[in-house]
Formats: structure tokens, sequence, C-alpha cells
């Protein structure tokens, strides 16, 4: 059987490790000329050299803020080092050595584009490319998709009052690269998620002042003096913003730090998916297309130990395109999918809320183990990942000075914190 895998990052990789695992052929087409998806660093914002959106949004200097701990793949962790929270580069080069361990590389094709995904009548898949060197165009078929572009790499934007008269700059994080760039300037970063909170400080290294915007309640950390924030904007005006309590302030730039849409422009409408508001559907145990099960999405959840995830992701959907397991009837999988929907609604979810776990992982990671009867992931990463994620919201500042050890797999402790 002959697998397609879509993207060579994280997700594409363990993919395609499972895959050779179990003697199937793969093909992985990258738009990039290395692997490591969003892990790789880049000056460059706007187009590349072939005139294609830049792919990551990765940012000069960052660190994760997951212990490397949970971040390696089940059975292939990040090697072990001083610090639990590192560098993208180092990431970057774990990544690079998983894929030469399992070699990977050689099933790649680099600067390989998807154009376009359809299904045909028995439910294989046709897979249009573009080669980015030549130009050239080249239909392939394959058995199976794994879809593993990613999703942190079309920005999500907001409609705010006043957008078109503000004067100053306007940015989304997607294209925020390092702080020199601001510097001496008053910037407005609206979003108070990881990524918003890591920039703010960031440039407040720089920038004269920095106001962050969010709809939560006040913040309690010791924030750097010129680092302050208020609620909503309620809108742009030519020279700043004016807030929802009325306050009004002057900015140079505006940096929106709203998150991004899953995007697949390649998907034709024959493929039986939709997203609505981030809500990709219709998701078997969010990962199999009930409408093709041939096709599956992996990586789609978050707040989560992303590696240990996919790879987890991955060998629950083997063991049913392998015919290992049968899957059960559409309807029963469309019941499945809108019994645990209705259940985020009941509790006040939304549809961008679909795909989060954070403290529901275990539960999502043990039903996937459970139901195609494969290895789980260790408790260890859950209970880690959930307590580390605590702490990121008890001490925004210092809590990358914590490190962890993995005791075995239900427990772990502080070495410092």
């Amino acid at each position: 059987m002959h697998y397609c895998i879509i993207g060579a990052g994280m997700a594409g990789i363990a993919a395609a490790r499972r895959v050779l695992e179990i003697g199937g052929e793969v093909t992985l087409f990258e738009r990039m000329d290395q692997i490591g998806g969003t892990w790789i660093y880049t000056d460059e914002v706007g187009t590349d050299r072939h005139g294609l959106p830049i792919h990551t949004s990765m940012y000069r200097g960052l660190r994760t803020n997951l212990p490397k701990e949970v971040m390696g793949y089940p059975d292939f962790p990040i090697p072990d080092e001083p610090d639990s929270y590192i560098g993208s580069e180092r990431i970057l080069a774990f990544l690079r050595t998983y894929a030469d361990r399992f070699d990977i590389n050689r099933h790649i094709k680099f600067e390989h584009l998807v154009l376009a995904v359809s299904p045909t009548a028995d439910d294989r898949w046709t897979v249009e490319v573009e080669d980015l060197a030549t130009h050239q165009r080249q239909l392939y078929s394959f058995d199976f998709l794994f879809i593993c572009n990613g999703h942190y790499h079309t920005p999500s934007l907001p409609s705010i009052e006043g957008q078109e008269h503000f004067a100053g700059a306007q940015l989304h994080s997607h294209d925020y690269r390092c702080a020199d760039h601001y510097k001496d300037k008053a910037v407005l970063v609206i979003g108070a998620g990881p990524s918003g909170m890591d920039i703010a400080l960031e440039l407040a290294k720089k920038a004269n002042r920095v106001t962050i915007s969010h709809h939560m309640e006040p913040l309690t950390f010791a924030f750097p003096p010129n680092l302050t924030q208020q609620p909503d904007v309620a809108c742009l005006t030519e020279a700043g913003a004016r807030f929802t309590n009325g306050h009004n302030e002057a900015f140079d730039v505006v940096l929106y730090c709203t998150g991004f849409r899953y995007n697949f422009p390649f998907l034709s409408s024959s493929c039986g998916v939709c997203v609505e508001d981030n809500h990709v559907q219709p998701l078997y145990k969010h990962c199999i297309n009930i409408n093709h099960p041939t096709m599956a999405f992996i990586g789609l959840p978050f707040y989560v130990c992303a590696a240990q995830m996919m790879d987890l992701q991955v060998r629950f959907c083997l063991k049913y395109f392998t015919g290992s397991r049968q899957l059960p009837t559409a309807k029963d999988m469309l019941d499945d999918m809108r019994r645990e929907m209705e259940d985020r609604w009941r509790r006040g979810y939304r549809k961008r809320h679909a795909h989060m776990m954070g403290p529901e992982q275990g539960q999502y990671y043990a039903d996937l183990a459970r139901t195609a009867d494969i290895e789980p992931i260790a408790p260890v990463m859950t209970k880690l990942h959930n307590e580390s994620s605590q702490r990121f919201v008890d001490d925004l500042i210092h809590f990358r000075e914590d490190v962890f050890r993995i005791i075995d797999d239900e427990h772990f402790e502080y070495v410092k914190g």
C-alpha cells in the first residue's frame, strides 16, 4: 500500500516512521527545502522565493513553553540536557535526528507544493503536486493519505472597528521575528495567549512601552514597568486605540497575537471535509475523515503533548488502514463525534474549541489506545504537561527556570523549581 503524507514537520515524520515500520510505501510532500515545519526559523516575512506565503511563525529566541520532557516521541525522547525549556533550534535539531534515525529523508520530495487532493471512486486519492524548482506539475495516486501540514501558518485576524483608519503598522504574530525592529516604539499587543505574553515580554526589552489587551481578569504578574495591560479594544483610531473601559492610548504598532486558522487549501469539496471556525469535521476521534476513511488528519488537537499524541494518532489510524481492526459504521462514527461535541457545547465551548484538549488530553489518549488496542501514552506525560502548564499560568515570568525529570511512566520530579 502506498501512503501520501502532506508535510514533513513533527507530525509528518512521525507518520512516515510508522508507515515504514509496517512495510508500507510512503511519499512525503514538503513545500520547504528541509524538515521541521513551524520549527524552522527565517528572517523572511511575507512571501518566499517561490512567491508563496512564508510558512513558519517562528520568532528569534523562542524557547518552548512546555518542558522538553513531554515534547519527544514515546520511544524517542529529546536528549537530556540541563534545561527543561529549550530553544527552537534544539527542537529542530531533534527532529532532524529523528528523521535520520528512521531513514525518512529519502522518502521526502522537498520543495513540492500540493495543489489539489481528490478521492477516486474506490476511495483512493489523486494528488496534484507542483515541483517548485521546475514548475512542473504531476499527478500521483495513493491508497491512503495523512494530512500533516500543521496549524500555525495561516493567521486569524479579528475585525475591529477603525482598523482601516489606524496610521501605524498592523501585523500578525506570524510576521513577528524579533524585538529589535520595535526599538523606542509604542506597541499594542492584542491577545494574551502563550505567544502574546511571550512576545510582549520580549518587546518590553526594546520598545518604549508595550500594552497588552485581553479579555481575561487582570493579570497579577510583576510586569516590567513599561508593560501595562488593558481590556479588549473597542476601536482603533488614527493615532492608537480606545479600550472598552474608555481609556485611549497612542501606538505606533498593533501586533495581533490572535491565533491561527486551520487551512487545507488543497482539499477539493469532494473530500467531504469542512472547516467552521477551526472545527474540522466530520472526523472520527479528531483524525479519520468519516466521509472518506482512508484520509486522516494528524495533529489537530491543541494544548497537548504534541509529538506523543501525533505518534499515537498515527498508530491509531494504521490499525484501521491496515485492516487490523474494522472501523465502526459511518453512522456510529458520526454519533461518536456528535456526542463529544454536544458535551463540549454544553460546557460552554465554542466551535474554535472543538479540538482543544488541555486537562482532558489524558482521556483522549486513553480513548484512542483503548479503541484501537494500541500502546497508550505514559500517564506521566499528561501529568507533567498539566502541571507545567499551571506553573506557566501562575508565574509567567519565571516558569522557564523550572527543571523536571521523568522518574517512570507515572512519576516526575522537580530538579529545580
